[in-house]
């Protein structure tokens, strides 16, 4: 049974998905708010790819931490980045959550079934491309990881509250 900060904070992010959500800012907003959306969109890919990661967040008894990757530096796509788990939908992908799944098993060799899926973050379009809905999972020890070498250099864990906190953002 996990202590009451873990229960807490894990009641608080099932909780946070319970509301009716927000939408994203459109990209001509964030555009002119930060002034890095070039006007002319001639630079924007022309396809978008739907794509999908899991946000997975590890139940430790010490405390909650996020799970990422580190990408190779040899691939063509996004090489060398930290990532979450996840790529773009299959055609036998129905929903966000089975390509998170799916992508979480391939990379990093993680059972679905030892994912308890949360809910989904706002989609976010890349610049390379993709629109990714993130996917929020909870994770409980004990698990085994195994990275393929061909996708991901290096599988870590991170602590929750240093991801949350501003002096880090």
């Amino acid at each position: 049974m996990p202590d009451d900060g873990i229960r807490i904070a894990r009641d608080h992010i099932i909780g946070a998905f319970d509301g009716p959500g927000i939408d994203p800012p459109s990209l001509d907003d964030v555009g002119d708010t930060y002034g890095w959306v070039s006007q002319d969109k001639k630079s924007l890919p022309k396809r978008i790819t739907p794509a999908a990661v899991l946000v997975p967040l590890v139940e430790h008894e010490a405390g909650m931490t996020v799970l990422l990757t580190q990408r190779p530096g040899h691939l063509k796509s996004h090489p060398g980045q930290i990532s979450f788990p996840g790529g773009k939908t299959e055609p036998h992908d129905d929903t966000p959550e089975d390509t998170a799944l799916r992508e979480t098993e391939e990379e990093i060799g993680l059972p679905r079934e030892k994912v308890d899926l949360v809910g989904r973050l706002g989609q976010r379009t890349t610049g390379s491309g993709f629109k990714v809905t993130p996917v929020v999972g909870l994770i409980k020890p004990p698990f085994e990881t195994i990275p393929d070498p061909g996708e991901v250099e290096e599988i870590f864990e991170v602590p929750l509250s240093f991801v949350l906190n501003p002096a880090n953002q």
